[in-house]
């Protein structure tokens, strides 16, 4: 009788056997991971070797950086850290994680920068325009209850000590990390998977990139196609590579609503409490830093071609613009100097893409 059960054991034992060859064997390559985070997409792309079982565990530990972002600064949960902060007595200091305080230091230096053209406190006016999470009808609010939001934001009513890990808020701002989050989240990734030994990936959270070595793990680079609207519908119309770097882009042509045949786009100007009414339809910035990158993304849509691209050059910022040219009804792209020299000067003239040396007002009228 001890026959049937010796041959239950040995199927058992080569099941396992084959169970383990399959998690040892090497994924051909490249090896995508991607779901669902902060409203939008994530997308991993591997091309290192790895085995099944090392892709379950990278995936694991993406998922714990995505989570602990989400947790700490989104504004559509209420368990967050950031909720918890906005819903705090004003004036008392709250301790805070280090990585809030890191991404509100961020924020301050880019606002400080361009000239309040980047302001996180300016989410009061991101839920009166029907862009945040508190929910109310999609249409244009009052001149009245624009000038009250407006009173209130600014970032002098934010006050951080990094050294202590800890902020407060003057008044009753409700601060809105989305200008600065999802970058921020691309950095903690891609820093994930370089302290694993990962030595060539991509990393793309809602259109935020940041990619380390090549696509072939050897000598392409990787490459990502700017988009611009055509047919009503975004085209990549350049494709550039890239290696060890991030980008960020914004633009006014996906979250957007219409009134009376008007588009308001979903970026608001903290210094006018309006969406923003300029022409450019999209802005790129190039940085090691995609937290970095996504805020000045951010605040060169609220600047516009003129103003924005004089601070481009004045800060040394690789940035390139897609300006709807009223003239003509086509597009005009234009780019820093920085930009240039990352990506070669010859090649982006190839392209039609001009460089803006010394920036030129009046490229694009004002928008209607």
């Amino acid at each position: 009788m001890p026959l049937p059960r010796l041959r239950f054991a040995f199927v058992t034992l080569m099941l396992i056997v084959l169970l383990a060859g399959c998690s040892e064997r090497t994924l051909e390559t490249p090896v995508t991971l991607e779901g669902d985070i902060f409203g939008t997409f994530y997308q991993v792309t591997l091309a290192d070797p790895i085995t099944a079982e090392r892709r379950d565990e990278l995936e694991a530990g993406i998922l714990d950086e995505l989570e602990g972002v989400d947790a700490s600064m989104s504004t559509y949960r209420d368990d967050a850290e950031l909720v918890a902060f906005d819903h705090a007595p004003l004036g008392e200091w709250q301790a805070l994680s280090a990585s809030l305080i890191e991404v509100l230091s961020i924020a301050r230096r880019v606002g400080e920068a361009s000239n309040g053209a980047f302001d996180v406190t300016v989410g009061g006016l991101v839920n009166l325009w029907s862009f945040g999470p508190e929910a109310r009808p999609r249409e244009v609010p009052g001149d009245a209850l624009i000038e009250q939001r407006l009173a209130e934001v600014g970032m002098d009513t934010l006050e951080i000590d990094a050294d202590q890990r800890r902020a407060r808020r003057l008044k009753d701002v409700f601060v809105d990390l989305s200008g600065v989050a999802k970058g921020y989240a691309t950095d903690r990734v891609a820093a994930y998977l370089a302290s694993q030994g990962l030595d060539n990936y991509l990393v793309n959270i809602g259109g935020e990139l940041e990619v380390a070595g090549h696509r072939d793990g050897e000598a392409e680079p990787w490459r990502i196609g700017v988009e611009i609207p055509r047919d009503g519908r975004p085209r990549a119309k350049y494709v550039l590579p890239l290696e060890d770097t991030s980008v960020a882009t914004s633009g006014d042509y996906r979250n957007y609503f219409e009134e009376d045949g008007r588009r308001y786009s979903h970026t608001i100007d903290p210094r006018t409490g309006r969406p923003i009414r300029h022409r450019m339809a999209s802005v790129t910035v190039v940085d090691d830093s995609n937290a970095r990158a996504d805020a000045w993304a951010t605040a060169m849509s609220v600047l516009g071609e003129d103003e924005g691209m004089a601070l481009a050059v004045e800060h040394d910022l690789a940035v390139m613009m897609l300006v709807r040219n009223a003239a003509d009804d086509d597009w005009v792209s234009l780019a820093s100097p920085a930009f240039a020299a990352r990506f070669g000067r010859d090649r982006l003239e190839e392209m039609g893409i001009e460089v803006m040396d010394e920036p030129v007002a009046g490229v694009a009228a004002e928008g209607p």
